[in-house]
C-alpha cells in the first residue's frame, strides 16, 4: 500500500485523539459505519498506542495509521501494534527513510517549498500540508501548484466540513485530514451515533464545483 492509496478510501481521514482505551474500539466502528475506513490515531495522549493495538486487532475492516510520528522510535512503535501507515507533522530524511526500510508508508508534514524540495529528494510526493488554514490554506495550495505540479497534498488544520470541498476542488488535493469527526464531548459522553452521523456526513462531501 502507498499512502496516496489512502484517498482511494473517502475525502476525509480522521485526525483522532484517544484519551482512553475503551473508547478506541467503539470510536472506529462507529466511524467505519459512516463509511470512514481510514483512521488517524494521534500520538498524543499517553494511551495512543494502546487504543491503536486494540482498533487494529478488534477492527479489522479499518486502515489504522498513526499520527504525530516525530522520529523513528516512534515509527517503529507504530509499526510493532499494527499500524499500515504513519503521519509526520514535519519531514526529515532521517524519518522518510527509516520508514521506507521498515515497510511503513508514510505521510510527511510540510508547509513551505523548502520542506517540499527535501521530500522530493527522498522520492515522497503524497504529502500532508499543515497546519493548513494557519500555513496559508487554499491560497497556499494553488501556489504550490505551479512549481510542484507533480506534487498531492492532504490539508489537515483547521479544516472544517464547510471548508472541505472548497479544498478537495484544488487539482492537487485528493483528501483532507479533519478533527471534527470525533469532538471531545461526543467521546466523553460516548455518543457514538453522533460519530456515525459526522462520519456519514464526511463520507459524502464533493469537490466544490
Amino acid at each position: 500500500m502507498s499512502t496516496l492509496d489512502l484517498a482511494n478510501h473517502g475525502p476525509v481521514i480522521p485526525v483522532i485523539v484517544i484519551n482512553k482505551v475503551e473508547d478506541a474500539v467503539p470510536m472506529a466502528e462507529a466511524l467505519l459505519e459512516g463509511g470512514i475506513k481510514v483512521l488517524e490515531v494521534t500520538l498524543r495522549t499517553p494511551v495512543a498506542l494502546q487504543a491503536m493495538e486494540a482498533i487494529a486487532k478488534a477492527v479489522p475492516d479499518a486502515i489504522v495509521g498513526a499520527g504525530t510520528v516525530r522520529n523513528i522510535k516512534d515509527a517503529q512503535n507504530c509499526k510493532d501494534v499494527g499500524c499500515q501507515f504513519a503521519v509526520s507533522p514535519g519531514y526529515t530524511s532521517e524519518l522518510g527513510r527509516a520508514a521506507r526500510e521498515m515497510g511503513l508508508p508514510l505521510l510527511p508534514g510540510v508547509s513551505t517549498g523548502s520542506e517540499i524540495m527535501q521530500a522530493n529528494v527522498d522520492d515522497y510526493y503524497f504529502l500532508k500540508l499543515f497546519p493548513a488554514v494557519a500555513v496559508g490554506g487554499i491560497n497556499l495550495l494553488k501556489g504550490f501548484a505551479g512549481p510542484f505540479g507533480d506534487v498531492k497534498f492532504c490539508p489537515t488544520g483547521g479544516v472544517t466540513v464547510e471548508s472541505a470541498p472548497q479544498f478537495l476542488a484544488l487539482p492537487n488535493v485528493v483528501v483532507c485530514g479533519g478533527t471534527w469527526l470525533t469532538p471531545a464531548d461526543a467521546v466523553a459522553r460516548k455518543d457514538w451515533a453522533h460519530i456515525t452521523k459526522l462520519a456519514r456526513e464526511a463520507s459524502a462531501i464533493k469537490a466544490a464545483a
